[in-house]
C-alpha cells in the first residue's frame, strides 16, 4: 500500500474569476466559517492584497466580524438601557431622550451604518429643532451607547467625534431676594410655605422633601436630616429611593427664623401618626408634581418673578445666601448636598458645628433684610391709609 500522503494545511484565503471578469476573495474567519469579502475587485491582485490586509488584521488581533454591526441601533440602545441598572428617573430620562430625539433617526440602521457625517447631520437637525440643553443630553447619551457598542467590538470606532457637543452651557440662574422668597411662600399659602423656605434656605431638592417624614425633623436643634428621596416618574409615581448621591444624605440645620414656620407645619399640615409625610395635599395624599407646579407658577406670576424662574432655582438662592452669610464653598456643597469627589472631602473640613454658624449668618442677613422692607412700609408717608 502506497504512505499516505500528509494532509495539506489548509490556506487562508483564496480568489477566484467570477464570470463578470471580476475578482472574488475568500477567507477562513476565526470562527472557522468560510467568509467572503465585502465587495469584488478589479484585478486578482487587488483580491490578493485585501487577503493580505485581512490576515495581518487576524494576527494582530483588530480583526472585526463584519456582521458583527448588523444589530438594529434601536435593539441595542433599549437592551443598553435596560442592563445599565439605573436609577429609575434616569432611566426615563435616557428613554424619553430615545423616543423624542435619537431613535426617530437611528433606531433602524445598523450599528455599523452610522458615521460622523450623519451624527453631525442629526445633531445639526436636532439644534434647529429644540433646544442646545436637551440635544447635548441626547448626544451624551448616543455617544455612551456607541462607545459600548465599540468597547464590544461591533463597531470599529465610535462615531460621536464632535468636541464639545455633548457639553451643556445654561445660561446663569436667577436668585431671588429675601423679600421675594417671603412673597411667593405667603402666596403659595400655609400648606405649602415651608416647602418654599425649605428650598431656599436648606436648600433641598424637590425629591428630598418628597420623602420627609415627622421623624426627618427636629425642633431641638432646628434640624432636617435628609436620608431618602422621593422623585416622581414621567407616568405620576413616585420613585422612594436613595439620594441622588452619597453626599445628599446629611443633616441640614436651618436658620432660627424658620422654627415657628416649622412648628407649625407639624402641627396643622403634615400627615398624621408618627412616621406621616411632612408634606401632603389637602386630602392627605403625597403631592403630585403637576399639582403642585401649577400652584407655582401662578404664585410666581402674583409676586412678580421672572416666568423662567423654577421651584429649582430657590436652591441657587441658598448657595448664594450661604456664601454672603461667610460659608465656604465647602461649607455650601455639603449644605446643599452636592456631588462630587471635592464636595466629598470638603464634608471631613465641615462638621456640624459649622453648618450651625452657616445657619446662624443665615438667620441673621434674612432677619436684618426683613428688618429694612418693614422700616420702609412703615415710615411716614409709606403707611398705607
Amino acid at each position: 500500500m502506497a504512505p499516505r500522503r500528509p494532509q495539506r494545511r489548509r490556506d487562508f484565503g483564496s480568489v477566484r474569476r467570477l464570470p463578470s471578469g471580476r475578482w472574488q476573495a475568500r477567507y477562513w474567519a476565526p470562527d472557522g466559517e468560510r467568509r467572503g469579502a465585502p465587495e469584488t475587485f478589479e484585478t486578482k491582485t487587488d483580491a490578493q492584497t485585501w487577503l493580505n490586509v485581512t490576515q495581518a488584521d487576524m494576527e494582530r488581533k483588530v480583526w472585526r466580524d463584519p456582521d458583527a454591526g448588523a444589530i438594529p441601533f434601536e435593539e441595542f440602545a433599549l437592551t443598553w438601557v435596560k442592563e445599565r441598572g439605573l436609577a429609575v428617573t434616569t432611566e426615563d430620562l435616557y428613554r424619553l431622550l430615545l423616543r423624542l430625539h435619537i431613535l426617530p433617526t437611528f433606531g433602524e440602521w445598523r450599528l455599523d451604518e452610522i458615521d460622523p457625517a450623519d451624527v453631525r447631520t442629526w445633531r445639526a437637525e436636532r439644534l434647529a429643532a429644540t433646544g442646545p440643553t436637551q440635544v447635548a443630553k441626547a448626544y451624551r447619551l448616543l455617544k455612551a451607547i456607541l462607545e459600548t457598542a465599540t468597547d464590544d467590538e461591533l463597531v470599529r470606532r465610535n462615531p460621536c467625534r464632535i468636541k464639545g457637543a455633548g457639553k451643556e452651557s445654561p445660561e446663569e440662574r436667577p436668585v431671588a431676594t429675601v423679600a421675594q422668597v417671603d412673597a411667593v411662600a405667603e402666596a403659595m399659602g400655609p400648606r405649602w410655605r415651608l416647602m418654599v423656605y425649605l428650598a431656599a434656605y436648606g436648600p433641598m431638592r424637590p425629591e428630598e422633601q418628597a420623602a420627609l417624614r415627622r421623624p426627618d425633623v427636629s425642633l431641638d436643634p432646628l434640624v432636617v436630616y435628609v436620608t431618602k428621596a422621593e422623585p416622581e416618574r414621567t407616568n405620576g409615581q413616585r420613585a422612594p429611593g436613595d439620594t441622588k448621591s452619597a453626599a445628599g444624605k446629611r443633616t441640614i440645620v436651618l436658620p432660627g427664623f424658620l422654627h415657628k414656620e416649622v412648628d407649625r407645619h407639624l402641627r396643622w399640615f403634615a400627615e398624621p401618626g408618627e412616621s406621616g409625610l411632612l408634606f401632603v395635599g389637602e386630602k392627605g395624599a403625597p403631592f403630585r408634581r403637576t399639582t403642585f407646579g401649577r400652584k407655582w407658577r401662578k404664585a410666581r406670576a402674583l409676586v412678580g418673578l421672572p416666568d423662567g424662574f423654577r421651584f429649582y432655582d430657590l436652591r441657587h438662592t441658598g448657595h448664594t445666601l450661604s456664601t454672603r452669610s461667610g460659608a465656604t464653598l465647602k461649607d455650601t456643597m455639603v449644605r446643599a448636598g452636592q456631588s462630587s469627589e471635592k464636595a466629598a472631602m470638603g464634608y471631613q473640613h465641615s462638621p456640624l458645628d459649622r453648618q450651625m454658624e452657616v445657619a446662624n449668618g443665615i438667620d441673621g442677613l434674612v432677619r436684618t433684610q426683613r428688618a429694612k422692607v418693614a422700616e420702609v412700609v412703615e415710615a411716614p408717608g409709606v403707611r398705607e391709609a
